[in-house]
């Protein structure tokens, strides 16, 4: 059974869902996107796994219409993590989110005991953002810009290419945004910054590390590359949305300790 969730996090109010019982998996969801998006893939975690996925700020239900930055959100998985009286999580995030999880786990160790990296979009400044990347995020602010002034609809066009159960879903997902904070959100994706400057950034990350790479052109697979080279703990594995959870399944089992009862 699951159970909503309000914390505060820097003067803000934000939003998240929490279920099951066992040791606590946070994930984080990709942008334009909200919590629900990871519950699809993380279902088959329930029967062993706590489940705690958020509204990202400036996403879904966590309203947020200022100034937006990657220690602002990693500081916020913080808030989260504190306002459930836990040590440390087990981290994940895609696309978008798989960046938030990485600054976490560079700027906020202590709450990391292991990170999942689904789908990297972000592989620090020195690799930079292919142009399909730098192409998809130009689009995104370009309908941001006009949101709040022309409404929802100017994102609808976004998602035509994709299949119609997907695209149906995304336009779903988007109408529930507030428009000004998916303003503040566009903005931010389309600056170009990532979560780290360099690849050598990321040997300070010592916690296990799974890393299942992008497979299209705004998720490129030399992404994962960056961290395979440099997280000393990093295990890549190429599977589907559908083989999520089983990998991360096995990431625990393989690197942590049982929880006790």
């Amino acid at each position: 059974m699951s159970h909503e969730i309000w914390f505060e996090s820097r003067g803000t109010k934000l939003f998240a869902v929490d279920s099951g019982q066992g040791r606590p998996i946070v994930l984080l969801h990709g942008g334009l996107a909200n919590h629900q998006s990871c519950r699809v893939f993380a279902a088959p975690l329930a029967p062993r796994f706590r489940i705690i996925t958020p509204d990202l700020r400036g996403s879904g239900r966590s309203v947020h219409a200022g100034p937006l930055d990657w220690d602002l959100l990693a500081g916020d998985v913080v808030a989260l993590v504190d306002h459930l009286g836990l040590d440390s999580v087990v981290l994940g995030g895609i696309s978008f989110g798989a960046g938030v999880a990485v600054r976490t786990a560079l700027r906020h160790p202590r709450v990391v005991s292991a990170l999942v990296v689904l789908h990297p979009a972000f592989g620090g400044t020195e690799l930079g953002l292919t142009q399909a990347q730098s192409a998809a995020m130009q689009a995104m602010d370009a309908a941001g810009s006009r949101v709040v002034a022309e409404g929802i609809e100017v994102f609808y066009p976004l998602f035509d290419t994709l299949p119609a159960e997907l695209r149906e879903r995304a336009r779903a997902t988007v109408a529930a945004h507030d428009p000004a904070s998916i303003a503040t959100t566009t903005r931010f994706m389309c600056t170009g910054g990532h979560p780290f400057a360099a690849g050598v950034e990321l040997a300070a990350i010592s916690v296990p590390t799974l890393v299942v790479p992008g497979v299209d052109a705004t998720h490129p697979a030399e992404v994962a590359d960056v961290y395979r080279r440099h997280i000393s703990r990093c295990t890549v594995r190429a599977v589907d949305p559908a083989g999520f959870a089983a990998a991360i399944t096995d990431l625990v089992d393989r690197e942590l300790a049982p929880t006790r009862p």
